[in-house]
């Protein structure tokens, strides 16, 4: 993703490495593939198991799918999901050197249950309640219907990311009669179906449930009434339309479609799906339609059940309340990489995400990408950027370019500098404060970092500036400050950055001063100095916004 991520491809899937050595590379991956404690690689391992050659039996690639509900626009839960199915998927692709597939699914046949809150002709979207939503019109005027709109801005988000991917649509499907076979054998085992739905439901809810969903002749809705099944294996079903009317119909070529748990099951069936993960809150929807699948004749994808995102006070993220982040959000503050690293870890664990979790994910990243180089292979597929180098790639080596890259100048220490700028500062004058610490200081030859700069620079006016307070020292923190800033009268404006680091270890270990532990020293110069309570390391920071520059914050928090 990024200037980093979505151009790289591998020698490997080019093909610059032939013959032997390309051989020995690729089983000596597969090896360490077949062995490695990363996630996406055990679940990998397990999906292989599934098919010990690789491949199904009629040769066909393996499947990977990941659902969309189109009733609203794209968001970071979808992001992740694409992500981390794609994870498994090259990690698959390494460990059986076979090529796979991906389909992002659209259920776009479902009816419209509500008008959203953040479209607009909301009265004319009322109007549609209950109808499939690609046969409503598009409330933004610019796609033949509601679902043609939000499917062009799904396509439109993942390839945004890059993501190699097969879009498919439920009403393609079923108007095309494509699912006609898949819907006979849902009518076939109608009754089967019922038996393992009933009993999971509330009595008035069992009432009326029926597994086919006919599409109404009068309203054009999609009906929630008792339906018969008059002929399996050619499609009629009967039922009373809302003008009270027995009516029998063809279920066939979008006349009808399936209840949720039903559709999934015969998707799975239908479409050979071999893996699907999903959030926490589909859990008894997936038990439900594993055993769908298998009365179908079919069986259950292998999968992985994911953690929900929560806000920072542990509360599970809502759209309505508009609590945590948005991509958008992130993608201002930090970049598509960090949010890929932030996502990769433990996906069996809840995650918050809000704007503090920003700065960290985005050092980490660059820290995991400067070791890749130098790691083992074994190390290698458990460094999560050797998975997100690979994410929309065909790349099945383990040297990539851009591994072992580094940053001259951390995420943290940006903010820090950034922070004593002030919530008007400009990239031009972050960028004059980077001479003194980046040789060749120019946004061309450091265009990461100078992304970053514009992130650090927004990060700070949204939720550092609003907030901070430097406050005045204690008597034993002002002696100290006296004497570092005594030390820096001293100190050659050219020295590097340890030796100003190592001045402030001595001060801070000098007992005149009585810090109990260094970690108490270096609190009061964040706290007084920089207005946070944590921050960079001091020599670093020294360097980078000046001697001169550093002596008058200590005379202003002297002063205070």
């Amino acid at each position: 993703m990024g200037v980093s991520w979505l151009p790289v491809r591998f020698a490997l899937a080019t093909g610059t490495t032939t013959g032997k050595s390309a051989s020995m590379t690729d089983n000596a991956l597969r090896e360490a593939a077949a062995r490695s404690k990363a996630w996406p690689f055990q679940e990998a391992q397990r999906l292989a198991r599934r098919y010990p050659s690789g491949k199904k039996a009629d040769g066909t690639p393996v499947l990977f799918e990941t659902g969309y509900g189109p009733s609203g626009l794209p968001h970071i839960g979808t992001f992740q999901e694409v992500l981390r199915t794609t994870f498994v998927r090259r990690a698959y692709e390494a460990l059986t050197g076979e090529r796979t597939r991906l389909v992002a699914f659209s259920d776009d046949m479902d009816g419209l249950r509500k008008v959203p809150d953040n479209v607009p002709n909301q009265e004319m979207l009322a109007q549609h309640l209950g109808k499939p939503l690609s046969r409503i019109p598009d409330p933004f005027g610019k796609f033949g219907s509601f679902a043609a709109h939000n499917n062009a801005m799904l396509r439109a988000f993942l390839d945004r990311f890059g993501f190699d991917y097969e879009f498919v649509s439920s009403s393609d499907q079923y108007n095309s009669g494509a699912f006609d076979d898949a819907l006979k054998n849902v009518l076939r085992h109608n009754r089967a179906i019922l038996d393992i739905m009933l009993p999971t439901l509330r009595a008035e809810r069992a009432a009326t449930y029926s597994p086919i969903l006919p599409v109404s002749q009068v309203s054009g809705a999609v009906l929630q009434v008792p339906v018969e099944v008059v002929d399996a294996d050619a499609g009629i079903i009967r039922f009373t339309d809302e003008n009270g009317v027995m009516t029998e119909q063809s279920a066939l070529g979008g006349q009808a479609k399936l209840q949720w748990k039903v559709d999934w099951a015969m998707r799975w069936v239908a479409l050979g799906v071999d893996y699907e993960m999903y959030g926490k809150d589909l859990t008894d929807s997936g038990v439900q339609s594993g055993k769908i699948a298998q009365v179908l004749g079919g069986r259950k994808p292998e999968g992985l059940i994911y953690e929900l995102f929560l806000d920072e006070n542990g509360e599970k993220i809502s759209k309505s309340k508009g609590n945590g982040l948005t991509i958008e959000e992130w993608l201002t503050y930090g970049t598509e990489e960090s949010l890929g690293l932030y996502i990769f870890p433990n996906p069996k664990s809840a995650k918050q995400l809000h704007g503090g979790v920003i700065p960290r994910a985005v050092d980490e990243y660059w820290q995991f990408r400067g070791a890749l180089a130098e790691q083992e292979l074994d190390k290698q597929l458990g460094n999560p950027v050797w998975h997100l180098l690979r994410a929309n790639g065909a790349g099945s080596g383990s040297e990539a370019p851009g591994a072992g890259d580094s940053l001259p100048v951390t995420y943290g220490l940006l903010l820090n500098l950034v922070g004593v700028l002030g919530a008007d500062a400009t990239r031009e004058q972050v960028w004059s404060y980077l001479v003194n610490y980046v040789p060749d200081a120019d946004p061309a030859r450091h265009p990461e970092l100078d992304v970053l700069v514009t992130s650090a620079l927004a990060y700070n006016r949204q939720f550092v500036a609003p907030s901070m307070h430097k406050r005045a020292p204690s008597p034993q923190e002002a002696a100290a400050l006296a004497a570092l800033d005594a030390q820096l009268a001293d100190a050659d404006e050219g020295a590097a950055a340890e030796d100003f680091q190592t001045r402030v270890y001595e001060i801070g270990k000098d007992e005149r001063f009585g810090f109990e532990n260094l970690r108490d020293w270096f609190k009061a110069l964040y706290e007084t100095l920089l207005g946070s309570s944590q921050g960079p390391r001091m020599g670093s920071f020294i360097v980078l916004y000046g001697v001169d520059n550093t002596r008058k914050l200590i005379a202003e928090a002297l002063a205070r």
